[in-house]
């Protein structure tokens, strides 16, 4: 049976994997096939091109793999429910957009896996919380 002898994290845009940093040069010195993962990660986020998706990859002493991909961030999904760039620079002076709480609701039940929360009432009060250090405001 193999062994896992490096896992990796990385953040790629879903679809666009390229050879080029940072997957190279995170795969590469693990010994990974770059050209094999980036053809199954390009594969399995088709449908979700130019989110970023968290990927953990697991290397075998064999130079195999297997990687499981999490959902996006909450603070992109905030920014896309809210539909700015980025977050407020100059928290609590500024602003940068608002999101209703059924929008928060959504992003909860989307990240609810990947949460630190029991129930949906606590991973909605997790979201707002990531929401308000970003200067989006909950109405």
């Amino acid at each position: 049976m193999a062994v896992v002898v490096k896992k990796i994290k990385l953040q790629i845009p879903g679809g666009k994997a390229t050879p080029a940093p940072p997957v190279g040069t995170a795969l590469g010195p693990a010994g990974v096939n770059i050209g094999q993962f980036v053809t199954q990660f390009n594969d399995a986020t088709k449908d979700k091109v130019g989110t970023i998706i968290p990927v953990e990859l697991s290397v075998y002493d064999d130079r195999s793999f297997t990687f499981i991909m999490k959902s996006p961030p909450a603070s992109r999904l905030i920014l896309k429910a809210a539909g700015v760039e980025k977050g407020a620079s100059k928290m609590p002076q500024q602003k940068a957009g608002q999101i209703t709480k059924s929008q928060v609701a959504e992003i909860a039940a989307e990240k609810m896996e990947d949460l630190n929360a029991d129930t949906p009432e606590a991973a909605a009060r997790i979201i707002e919380g990531t929401a308000r250090s970003m200067g989006v405001h909950v109405k």
